[in-house]
């Protein structure tokens, strides 16, 4: 079996990565939380009072 050791990152090549993760993770949690801001906007507070 081959010892496959993979691409090696610079640490400049690390930092950007991680750097882009991190935009892409608050970029998400951000439309998320547009989303429910815009859906509960668009039903009215009255979503909350629903029968059980």
């Amino acid at each position: 079996m081959m010892d496959e050791e993979g691409v090696k990152l610079t640490p400049e090549q690390r930092k950007a990565r991680r750097a882009r993760s991190i935009a892409i993770g608050l970029a998400l949690a951000a439309l998320v939380i547009i989303f429910y801001v815009a859906t509960i906007a668009k039903f009215g507070p009255a979503i909350l009072e629903r029968p059980l």
